[in-house]
């Protein structure tokens, strides 16, 4: 309940402010809640804010599986951060939004060109941080089960991805994150449908209530998604082996 404190006369403050000031582009609190309440449960549950999930949970979990998989041979390779080093860095500095007109480009407007988009942002977290947690697992670990003759995928399962978990799941948070802010981007430029998508045209149309229904809602959104990852990041670090 503490937690909710701060919230509610944040909350109060606000509807407070804004009706004594009674500027259009910021109403009340209550007004925006009572407008959310009847889009988010309406037609843009189905058409908007399924399809944004979709789009920003398949392009996070195509970014996971690139970027530990790629990461974890970086990072067992002697000579590979070495030689692409300096191309990950460069790609990663890149910013993806500007990769949105390439994108379209190549795949035209679509479902399969935003996930696009988000992958090429969110992999790069994940696949730094898998490469550094791969390498900075202590080798006598490995050495002790490469003792017992233990097969290199048993090696890699039960000492090298545990040991480097810690680094993998921040790189994870971060990968989300950059997800969920590539996904309404990407809807904002490249979309008919989706959550940006409606934020801009409530803007457009000067419907402020409906838009600040759309940020309150990304807003949630982010909070529920890392929410869900703390959770599964607690349970996979409880539970693994320690040397």
């Amino acid at each position: 309940m503490r937690s909710l404190l701060l919230p509610a006369l944040l909350l109060a403050a606000g509807e407070a402010a804004t009706r004594a000031a009674g500027h259009p582009f910021f109403p009340p609190p209550s007004r925006v809640a009572a407008t959310a309440a009847g889009l988010w449960t309406g037609p843009m549950l189905g058409g908007d804010i399924l399809p944004s999930l979709a789009r920003v949970l398949g392009g996070f979990a195509i970014a996971a599986l690139l970027g530990v998989a790629a990461g974890t041979a970086l990072g067992r390779s002697r000579t590979g951060l070495a030689y692409l080093g300096p191309a990950c860095a460069f790609a990663r500095a890149v910013p993806p939004p500007v990769l949105i007109p390439v994108v379209l480009v190549l795949l035209h407007i679509g479902p399969v060109a935003q996930v696009a988009v988000i992958v090429s942002g969110a992999v790069w977290p994940v696949l730094l941080n898998t490469a550094d947690g791969v390498r900075a697992v202590e080798p006598v670990r490995e050495e002790a089960v490469r003792a017992m003759r233990t097969p290199a995928a048993y090696r890699l399962m039960l000492v090298i991805l545990p040991g480097a978990a810690p680094k993998i799941f921040a790189g994870l948070r971060l990968a989300l994150s950059i997800a969920l802010i590539l996904m309404v981007v990407s809807e904002m430029t490249g979309a008919v449908d989706g959550i940006g998508y409606q934020l801009i045209f409530a803007q457009r149309q000067f419907d402020f209530p409906a838009m600040w229904s759309g940020i309150a809602l990304l807003g949630l959104l982010g909070w529920g998604l890392n929410t869900a990852l703390l959770a599964v990041e607690r349970r996979v670090l409880r539970r693994r082996p320690r040397c």
